[in-house]
Protein backbone atom coordinates (compact mmCIF):
# COMPACT_ATOMS: atom_id res chain seq x y z
CA UNK A 1 0.00 0.00 0.00
CA UNK A 2 2.54 2.67 -0.77
CA UNK A 3 0.95 4.32 -2.64
CA UNK A 4 -0.81 5.53 0.26
CA UNK A 5 0.28 8.34 3.02
CA UNK A 6 -1.20 9.31 6.49
CA UNK A 7 -1.56 12.52 7.94
CA UNK A 8 -0.86 12.83 11.95
CA UNK A 9 -1.54 15.73 14.29
CA UNK A 10 -1.08 15.35 17.86
CA UNK A 11 -2.20 16.95 20.65
CA UNK A 12 -0.31 16.03 24.23
CA UNK A 13 -1.82 17.01 27.70
CA UNK A 14 1.04 17.88 30.19
CA UNK A 15 0.21 18.52 34.12
CA UNK A 16 2.49 21.03 35.02
CA UNK A 17 4.81 20.49 38.31
CA UNK A 18 3.96 23.56 40.23
CA UNK A 19 3.82 23.72 43.62
CA UNK A 20 0.04 24.67 43.91
CA UNK A 21 -3.07 24.05 41.70
CA UNK A 22 -3.88 26.67 38.62
CA UNK A 23 -6.13 28.56 40.11
CA UNK A 24 -5.95 27.81 43.83
CA UNK A 25 -3.82 27.35 46.90
CA UNK A 26 -4.38 23.45 46.72
CA UNK A 27 -1.44 20.83 46.66
CA UNK A 28 -0.47 19.84 43.33
CA UNK A 29 0.88 16.40 44.37
CA UNK A 30 0.19 12.73 42.98
CA UNK A 31 -0.46 9.81 45.12
CA UNK A 32 -2.65 11.49 47.87
CA UNK A 33 -5.59 10.30 49.54
CA UNK A 34 -8.82 10.33 47.88
CA UNK A 35 -10.45 14.30 47.83
CA UNK A 36 -7.75 15.21 50.42
CA UNK A 37 -6.62 17.85 48.25
CA UNK A 38 -9.29 20.07 47.12
CA UNK A 39 -10.80 23.09 48.24
CA UNK A 40 -14.06 25.52 47.32
CA UNK A 41 -12.40 27.23 44.32
CA UNK A 42 -11.56 23.60 42.73
CA UNK A 43 -14.68 22.08 43.78
CA UNK A 44 -16.50 25.22 42.17
CA UNK A 45 -18.44 25.90 44.87
CA UNK A 46 -20.56 28.85 44.90
CA UNK A 47 -18.54 32.40 46.04
CA UNK A 48 -15.43 30.79 44.68
CA UNK A 49 -13.17 32.98 42.55
CA UNK A 50 -10.36 31.68 41.04
CA UNK A 51 -6.91 33.17 41.35
CA UNK A 52 -4.28 32.55 38.00
CA UNK A 53 -1.28 30.68 38.87
CA UNK A 54 1.95 33.02 38.23
CA UNK A 55 4.19 30.04 38.03
CA UNK A 56 2.14 27.93 35.97
CA UNK A 57 1.69 30.85 33.66
CA UNK A 58 5.72 31.12 33.38
CA UNK A 59 6.12 27.26 33.01
CA UNK A 60 3.66 27.41 29.94
CA UNK A 61 6.00 30.45 28.52
CA UNK A 62 9.02 28.52 29.23
CA UNK A 63 7.78 25.42 26.88
CA UNK A 64 6.10 27.97 24.12
CA UNK A 65 9.78 29.85 24.06
CA UNK A 66 11.43 26.16 23.70
CA UNK A 67 9.20 25.25 20.94
CA UNK A 68 9.93 28.49 18.92
CA UNK A 69 6.24 30.04 19.47
CA UNK A 70 5.36 33.40 19.82
CA UNK A 71 4.12 34.54 22.73
CA UNK A 72 1.00 36.76 22.69
CA UNK A 73 0.76 40.63 23.90
CA UNK A 74 -2.81 39.11 25.41
CA UNK A 75 -4.63 36.21 25.77
CA UNK A 76 -7.95 35.08 27.57
CA UNK A 77 -9.15 32.06 29.46
CA UNK A 78 -12.81 30.75 28.27
CA UNK A 79 -15.27 28.65 29.78
CA UNK A 80 -15.48 25.16 27.83
CA UNK A 81 -19.43 23.84 29.23
CA UNK A 82 -19.89 20.33 29.76
CA UNK A 83 -21.23 17.57 32.18
CA UNK A 84 -19.37 15.22 33.32
CA UNK A 85 -18.72 13.61 36.81
CA UNK A 86 -15.19 14.33 37.11
CA UNK A 87 -15.69 18.10 36.07
CA UNK A 88 -16.90 19.60 39.28
CA UNK A 89 -18.15 23.28 38.00
CA UNK A 90 -19.64 21.63 35.51
CA UNK A 91 -17.55 23.86 33.09
CA UNK A 92 -13.22 23.40 32.40
CA UNK A 93 -11.19 27.17 32.71
CA UNK A 94 -9.23 26.87 29.54
CA UNK A 95 -7.82 28.50 26.49
CA UNK A 96 -9.96 29.10 23.56
CA UNK A 97 -9.45 31.74 19.94
CA UNK A 98 -6.65 33.60 21.79
CA UNK A 99 -3.76 31.52 23.19
CA UNK A 100 -1.02 32.51 24.82
CA UNK A 101 1.72 30.84 22.45
CA UNK A 102 0.99 30.02 18.68
CA UNK A 103 3.38 29.54 15.62
CA UNK A 104 5.96 27.66 16.83
CA UNK A 105 8.02 24.10 15.29
CA UNK A 106 9.56 21.11 17.29
CA UNK A 107 12.04 19.80 15.21
CA UNK A 108 12.75 15.59 15.10
CA UNK A 109 15.00 13.25 13.18
CA UNK A 110 14.28 9.78 11.53
CA UNK A 111 16.80 7.80 9.54
CA UNK A 112 19.12 10.51 10.18
CA UNK A 113 17.22 13.07 8.36
CA UNK A 114 15.42 16.22 10.15
CA UNK A 115 12.21 17.46 10.08
CA UNK A 116 10.74 20.21 11.68
CA UNK A 117 6.95 19.79 12.69
CA UNK A 118 4.93 22.63 12.98
CA UNK A 119 3.33 23.34 16.27
CA UNK A 120 -0.51 25.13 16.06
CA UNK A 121 -0.39 26.21 19.71
CA UNK A 122 0.11 26.12 23.40
CA UNK A 123 -2.27 26.73 25.66
CA UNK A 124 -3.43 26.47 29.37
CA UNK A 125 -6.50 24.96 30.99
CA UNK A 126 -6.89 23.16 34.27
CA UNK A 127 -7.45 19.53 34.54
CA UNK A 128 -10.19 17.30 35.75
CA UNK A 129 -10.72 15.18 38.62
CA UNK A 130 -10.02 11.10 37.87
CA UNK A 131 -13.24 8.80 37.56
CA UNK A 132 -12.52 5.24 38.99
CA UNK A 133 -14.59 2.60 37.45
CA UNK A 134 -14.98 -0.46 39.67
CA UNK A 135 -15.11 -3.73 38.22
CA UNK A 136 -13.26 -6.54 36.46
CA UNK A 137 -12.17 -4.62 33.40
CA UNK A 138 -11.85 -1.35 34.85
CA UNK A 139 -13.87 -0.01 31.49
CA UNK A 140 -17.23 2.03 31.98
CA UNK A 141 -19.68 -0.15 30.34
CA UNK A 142 -19.05 -3.70 32.63
CA UNK A 143 -18.42 -1.36 35.56
CA UNK A 144 -20.51 -2.18 38.68
CA UNK A 145 -20.19 1.42 40.14
CA UNK A 146 -17.58 4.49 40.45
CA UNK A 147 -15.74 6.45 42.52
CA UNK A 148 -14.47 10.11 41.64
CA UNK A 149 -11.31 11.81 42.69
CA UNK A 150 -10.91 15.45 42.89
CA UNK A 151 -8.00 15.83 43.64
CA UNK A 152 -6.60 16.43 40.16
CA UNK A 153 -9.20 18.63 38.83
CA UNK A 154 -7.37 22.44 38.94
CA UNK A 155 -4.08 20.86 38.64
CA UNK A 156 -2.53 23.17 35.78
CA UNK A 157 -2.56 21.18 32.48
CA UNK A 158 -0.76 23.01 29.29
CA UNK A 159 -1.83 21.37 25.65
CA UNK A 160 0.32 21.67 22.83
CA UNK A 161 -1.37 20.65 19.69
CA UNK A 162 0.74 19.97 16.39
CA UNK A 163 -0.07 20.86 13.05
CA UNK A 164 -0.61 17.66 10.64
CA UNK A 165 2.51 17.54 9.40
CA UNK A 166 3.00 14.10 10.67
CA UNK A 167 3.08 11.33 8.49
CA UNK A 168 4.13 7.81 9.81
CA UNK A 169 4.04 6.41 12.84
CA UNK A 170 7.91 6.62 13.51
CA UNK A 171 7.69 10.33 12.96
CA UNK A 172 5.05 10.35 15.75
CA UNK A 173 7.18 8.76 18.35
CA UNK A 174 10.19 11.30 17.31
CA UNK A 175 7.56 14.09 17.70
CA UNK A 176 6.40 12.39 21.17
CA UNK A 177 9.99 11.86 22.93
CA UNK A 178 11.53 14.66 21.86
CA UNK A 179 8.63 16.73 23.33
CA UNK A 180 9.08 14.45 26.41
CA UNK A 181 12.77 15.62 26.65
CA UNK A 182 12.37 19.26 26.28
CA UNK A 183 9.93 19.33 28.97
CA UNK A 184 11.82 17.07 31.94
CA UNK A 185 15.10 19.70 30.65
CA UNK A 186 12.37 22.41 31.14
CA UNK A 187 11.61 20.95 34.54
CA UNK A 188 8.32 22.38 34.20
CA UNK A 189 6.66 18.70 34.37
CA UNK A 190 7.41 14.77 35.76
CA UNK A 191 6.33 13.46 32.15
CA UNK A 192 5.30 9.94 33.96
CA UNK A 193 3.32 9.18 31.46
CA UNK A 194 2.11 6.41 33.77
CA UNK A 195 0.75 8.70 36.37
CA UNK A 196 -1.06 10.86 33.81
CA UNK A 197 1.45 13.50 33.72
CA UNK A 198 1.80 13.73 30.06
CA UNK A 199 -0.93 12.49 27.84
CA UNK A 200 -1.41 12.10 24.38
CA UNK A 201 -4.07 11.76 21.49
CA UNK A 202 -3.39 11.09 17.91
CA UNK A 203 -5.55 12.51 15.11
CA UNK A 204 -4.71 10.52 12.01
CA UNK A 205 -5.97 10.45 8.14
CA UNK A 206 -5.18 8.64 4.98
CA UNK A 207 -5.01 9.83 1.82
CA UNK A 208 -3.07 8.71 -1.74
CA UNK A 209 0.09 10.28 -2.15
CA UNK A 210 -0.27 13.61 -4.46
CA UNK A 211 -3.43 14.35 -3.07
CA UNK A 212 -3.22 17.58 -0.93
CA UNK A 213 -6.49 17.16 0.43
CA UNK A 214 -7.36 15.71 4.15
CA UNK A 215 -8.82 12.29 4.14
CA UNK A 216 -11.51 11.20 6.84
CA UNK A 217 -10.21 12.04 10.43
CA UNK A 218 -10.19 9.68 13.10
CA UNK A 219 -8.76 11.06 16.60
CA UNK A 220 -7.32 7.87 19.26
CA UNK A 221 -6.90 7.93 22.60
CA UNK A 222 -5.91 5.54 25.50
CA UNK A 223 -2.25 6.42 24.78
CA UNK A 224 -0.65 6.29 28.07
CA UNK A 225 3.08 5.71 26.46
CA UNK A 226 5.29 6.54 23.81
CA UNK A 227 5.01 2.59 22.37
CA UNK A 228 1.14 2.72 22.65
CA UNK A 229 1.31 6.16 20.63
CA UNK A 230 3.29 3.83 17.71
CA UNK A 231 1.49 0.71 18.16
CA UNK A 232 -1.83 2.50 17.89
CA UNK A 233 -1.14 4.43 14.49
CA UNK A 234 0.37 1.21 12.74
CA UNK A 235 -2.68 -0.32 13.61
CA UNK A 236 -5.27 2.56 12.42
CA UNK A 237 -3.32 3.25 9.60
CA UNK A 238 -3.47 -0.57 8.16
CA UNK A 239 -7.23 -0.79 9.42
CA UNK A 240 -7.63 2.82 7.00
CA UNK A 241 -5.38 1.86 3.90
CA UNK A 242 -7.25 -1.22 3.89
CA UNK A 243 -10.84 -0.23 4.74
CA UNK A 244 -9.53 2.78 1.33
CA UNK A 245 -8.51 -0.39 -1.18
CA UNK A 246 -12.10 -2.37 -0.90
CA UNK A 247 -13.98 0.92 -1.41
CA UNK A 248 -15.21 0.86 2.21
CA UNK A 249 -16.02 4.43 3.50
CA UNK A 250 -14.24 5.78 7.18
CA UNK A 251 -16.20 7.41 9.52
CA UNK A 252 -15.58 10.56 11.10
CA UNK A 253 -15.05 9.15 14.99
CA UNK A 254 -13.35 9.35 18.32
CA UNK A 255 -11.05 5.79 18.72
CA UNK A 256 -10.18 3.50 21.84
CA UNK A 257 -6.70 2.27 21.63
CA UNK A 258 -6.71 -1.15 23.28
CA UNK A 259 -3.55 -1.87 24.91
CA UNK A 260 -3.94 -5.46 25.45
CA UNK A 261 -5.30 -6.67 21.87
CA UNK A 262 -2.79 -3.69 20.17
CA UNK A 263 -6.73 -2.26 18.12
CA UNK A 264 -8.59 0.49 17.88
CA UNK A 265 -12.16 0.46 18.27
CA UNK A 266 -14.95 3.02 18.09
CA UNK A 267 -15.71 4.94 21.10
CA UNK A 268 -18.22 7.71 20.05
CA UNK A 269 -18.78 9.42 16.46
CA UNK A 270 -17.96 13.14 16.26
CA UNK A 271 -21.64 13.48 15.43
CA UNK A 272 -22.42 13.03 18.92
CA UNK A 273 -19.77 15.38 20.13
CA UNK A 274 -20.91 18.20 21.96
CA UNK A 275 -21.15 21.92 21.69
CA UNK A 276 -18.75 23.29 24.62
CA UNK A 277 -20.46 27.04 24.40
CA UNK A 278 -17.23 28.68 24.90
CA UNK A 279 -17.25 32.33 26.17
CA UNK A 280 -14.77 34.15 28.13
CA UNK A 281 -14.25 33.17 31.97
CA UNK A 282 -16.10 36.30 33.47
CA UNK A 283 -14.07 36.43 36.70
CA UNK A 284 -10.27 35.73 35.28
CA UNK A 285 -8.68 39.63 33.47
CA UNK A 286 -7.15 39.32 30.13
CA UNK A 287 -3.22 37.94 30.56
CA UNK A 288 -0.78 40.30 29.48
CA UNK A 289 2.53 39.01 30.14
CA UNK A 290 5.10 41.89 30.35
CA UNK A 291 8.14 41.64 27.45
CA UNK A 292 10.60 42.23 29.98
CA UNK A 293 9.56 38.67 31.77
CA UNK A 294 9.04 37.06 28.53
CA UNK A 295 12.27 38.33 27.82
CA UNK A 296 13.84 36.81 31.03
CA UNK A 297 12.02 33.73 30.37
CA UNK A 298 13.63 33.18 27.06
CA UNK A 299 17.14 34.47 28.46
CA UNK A 300 17.23 31.46 31.05
CA UNK A 301 16.24 28.65 29.16
CA UNK A 302 18.44 25.82 29.54
CA UNK A 303 20.33 23.88 26.88
CA UNK A 304 17.96 21.36 24.95
CA UNK A 305 18.54 17.96 24.14
CA UNK A 306 18.99 19.03 20.73
CA UNK A 307 22.06 21.44 21.03
CA UNK A 308 23.04 19.08 24.07
CA UNK A 309 23.32 16.61 21.58
CA UNK A 310 24.95 18.59 18.89
CA UNK A 311 27.60 18.89 22.07
CA UNK A 312 28.05 15.49 22.73
CA UNK A 313 29.19 14.50 19.40
CA UNK A 314 30.76 17.70 18.09
CA UNK A 315 33.05 18.27 21.23
CA UNK A 316 33.24 14.87 22.42
CA UNK A 317 33.02 12.40 19.73
CA UNK A 318 30.30 10.04 21.21
CA UNK A 319 28.07 8.34 18.87
CA UNK A 320 24.76 9.12 17.81
CA UNK A 321 22.33 6.84 20.14
CA UNK A 322 24.59 7.43 22.88
CA UNK A 323 24.30 10.89 22.92
CA UNK A 324 20.68 10.67 22.30
CA UNK A 325 20.56 8.24 25.40
CA UNK A 326 22.42 11.31 27.62
CA UNK A 327 20.46 14.63 26.44
CA UNK A 328 16.87 13.01 26.65
CA UNK A 329 16.86 13.32 30.78
CA UNK A 330 18.56 16.11 32.31
CA UNK A 331 19.71 13.85 35.54
CA UNK A 332 21.76 11.19 33.62
CA UNK A 333 23.38 14.43 31.30
CA UNK A 334 24.70 16.08 34.79
CA UNK A 335 25.78 12.52 35.86
CA UNK A 336 27.71 12.44 32.81
CA UNK A 337 29.59 15.91 32.92
CA UNK A 338 29.96 15.61 36.99
CA UNK A 339 31.39 12.40 36.35
CA UNK A 340 33.60 12.92 33.32
CA UNK A 341 34.74 16.42 35.32
CA UNK A 342 35.42 13.91 39.00
CA UNK A 343 37.07 10.68 37.03
CA UNK A 344 39.02 12.82 34.16
CA UNK A 345 38.47 9.57 31.88
CA UNK A 346 38.13 9.34 27.98
CA UNK A 347 34.32 10.40 27.83
CA UNK A 348 33.18 7.01 25.37
CA UNK A 349 34.15 5.39 28.46
CA UNK A 350 32.61 7.45 30.60
CA UNK A 351 29.22 7.71 28.74
CA UNK A 352 29.40 3.99 28.88
CA UNK A 353 29.31 3.59 32.44
CA UNK A 354 26.68 6.28 32.89
CA UNK A 355 24.29 4.97 30.39
CA UNK A 356 24.87 1.29 30.96
CA UNK A 357 24.07 1.90 34.77
CA UNK A 358 21.73 -0.78 36.34
CA UNK A 359 20.08 1.42 38.60
CA UNK A 360 19.03 3.84 35.53
CA UNK A 361 18.94 7.40 35.82
CA UNK A 362 17.92 8.16 38.73
CA UNK A 363 20.66 6.10 40.60
CA UNK A 364 23.12 7.14 38.37
CA UNK A 365 22.08 11.06 39.05
CA UNK A 366 22.52 10.34 42.72
CA UNK A 367 25.51 7.60 42.82
CA UNK A 368 28.07 9.69 40.56
CA UNK A 369 30.61 10.32 42.76
CA UNK A 370 30.77 6.62 43.34
CA UNK A 371 30.70 5.93 39.89
CA UNK A 372 33.42 8.59 38.65
CA UNK A 373 35.75 7.12 41.50
CA UNK A 374 35.42 3.19 39.50
CA UNK A 375 35.99 5.09 36.35
CA UNK A 376 38.83 7.28 37.26
CA UNK A 377 40.35 3.42 38.76
CA UNK A 378 39.51 1.27 35.14
CA UNK A 379 40.40 4.26 33.18
CA UNK A 380 43.97 4.36 34.89
CA UNK A 381 44.45 0.46 34.54
CA UNK A 382 44.04 0.18 38.02
CA UNK A 383 41.10 -2.62 38.25
CA UNK A 384 39.22 -4.16 35.09
CA UNK A 385 36.02 -3.08 33.67
CA UNK A 386 34.67 -6.86 34.92
CA UNK A 387 35.84 -5.70 38.58
CA UNK A 388 34.98 -2.03 38.25
CA UNK A 389 31.24 -3.93 37.98
CA UNK A 390 31.71 -5.60 41.00
CA UNK A 391 33.12 -2.19 43.19
CA UNK A 392 30.58 -0.28 41.58
CA UNK A 393 27.62 -2.24 42.92
CA UNK A 394 29.64 -2.54 46.13
CA UNK A 395 30.13 1.04 46.91
CA UNK A 396 26.59 1.91 46.43
CA UNK A 397 25.45 -1.22 48.71
CA UNK A 398 27.91 -0.27 50.95
CA UNK A 399 28.28 3.68 51.02
CA UNK A 400 32.50 2.67 51.34
CA UNK A 401 35.08 4.38 49.16
CA UNK A 402 36.16 2.39 45.71
CA UNK A 403 39.59 2.12 46.55
CA UNK A 404 39.05 0.60 49.85
CA UNK A 405 36.87 -2.11 48.54
CA UNK A 406 39.45 -2.97 45.81
CA UNK A 407 42.22 -3.46 48.30
CA UNK A 408 39.62 -5.66 50.32
CA UNK A 409 38.80 -7.93 47.32
CA UNK A 410 42.26 -7.81 45.76
CA UNK A 411 40.73 -6.56 42.62
CA UNK A 412 43.62 -4.38 41.86
CA UNK A 413 45.45 -4.93 38.04
CA UNK A 414 48.67 -6.71 37.82
CA UNK A 415 50.45 -4.34 35.16
CA UNK A 416 54.12 -5.23 36.14
CA UNK A 417 55.62 -6.44 33.27
CA UNK A 418 57.74 -8.82 35.06
CA UNK A 419 55.11 -11.10 36.58
CA UNK A 420 53.12 -10.75 33.17
CA UNK A 421 55.93 -11.91 31.18
CA UNK A 422 55.85 -14.97 33.41
CA UNK A 423 52.63 -16.17 33.46
CA UNK A 424 52.54 -14.69 29.64
CA UNK A 425 55.69 -17.82 28.95
CA UNK A 426 53.91 -20.41 31.18
CA UNK A 427 50.76 -20.11 29.01
CA UNK A 428 52.94 -20.52 25.38
CA UNK A 429 54.76 -23.03 27.14
CA UNK A 430 51.39 -25.27 27.95
CA UNK A 431 49.66 -24.45 24.96
CA UNK A 432 52.66 -25.47 22.12
CA UNK A 433 49.84 -26.72 19.47
CA UNK A 434 47.62 -23.50 19.47
CA UNK A 435 50.72 -21.19 19.42
CA UNK A 436 51.85 -22.96 15.97
CA UNK A 437 48.66 -22.41 14.67
CA UNK A 438 48.80 -19.33 15.98
CA UNK A 439 51.61 -18.46 13.82
CA UNK A 440 49.99 -20.53 10.85
CA UNK A 441 47.77 -17.75 10.66
CA UNK A 442 44.45 -18.43 13.03
CA UNK A 443 44.59 -15.32 14.78
CA UNK A 444 41.47 -15.89 16.48
CA UNK A 445 43.61 -17.60 19.19
CA UNK A 446 45.04 -14.44 20.82
CA UNK A 447 41.84 -14.30 23.08
CA UNK A 448 42.03 -17.87 23.77
CA UNK A 449 46.50 -16.79 25.32
CA UNK A 450 44.72 -14.27 27.03
CA UNK A 451 42.20 -15.98 28.97
CA UNK A 452 45.39 -18.48 29.70
CA UNK A 453 47.22 -15.75 31.29
CA UNK A 454 44.14 -13.91 33.29
CA UNK A 455 43.00 -17.71 34.67
CA UNK A 456 46.95 -18.24 35.69
CA UNK A 457 46.61 -14.14 37.02
CA UNK A 458 43.25 -14.79 39.06
CA UNK A 459 41.69 -12.55 36.92
CA UNK A 460 43.86 -9.97 38.16
CA UNK A 461 46.21 -9.50 35.10
CA UNK A 462 46.02 -5.73 33.36
CA UNK A 463 44.25 -7.10 29.81
CA UNK A 464 45.80 -4.40 27.91
CA UNK A 465 49.50 -5.12 28.61
CA UNK A 466 48.79 -8.82 27.99
CA UNK A 467 47.85 -8.86 24.79
CA UNK A 468 50.76 -6.58 23.63
CA UNK A 469 53.31 -9.04 25.45
CA UNK A 470 50.95 -11.80 24.06
CA UNK A 471 52.06 -10.50 20.31
CA UNK A 472 55.64 -9.27 20.55
CA UNK A 473 56.13 -13.06 22.52
CA UNK A 474 53.97 -14.28 19.20
CA UNK A 475 54.95 -12.43 16.44
CA UNK A 476 53.15 -11.55 13.34
CA UNK A 477 50.83 -14.97 12.11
Amino acid sequence: MADFESVIGLECHVELSTRTKMFCGCRNAFGAEPNTNVCPVCLGLPGSLPVPNRAAIEYIMRIGLALGCRVADHSLFHRKNYFYPDMPKNFQISQYDVPICVAGHLTIEVDGAERDIGITRVHMEEDTGKTTHAGSTGRIGRAEYALVDYNRAGVPLVEVVSEPDIHTPDEARAYLTELRAILETLGVSDVRMEEGSLRCDANISTRRVGDTSLGTKVEVKNLNSIRSLERALRFEEERQRTALERGEPLVQETRHFDEERGTTHTLRSKEEAFDYRYFPEPDIPRLEPDRAWVDQIRASLPVLPAERRRRLVAAHGLPAEQARLIAATPVLATAFDRVRDASGADTRTVANWVVNHPGGPEEAGREWRAIADVVRLVDAGEISALAGKDVLESAIASGRPAEEIVEEKGLRQVSDTSQLEAWVDEALAENADQVAQYRAGKEGLLGFFVGQVMKRSGGSANPNVVNELLRARLGAP
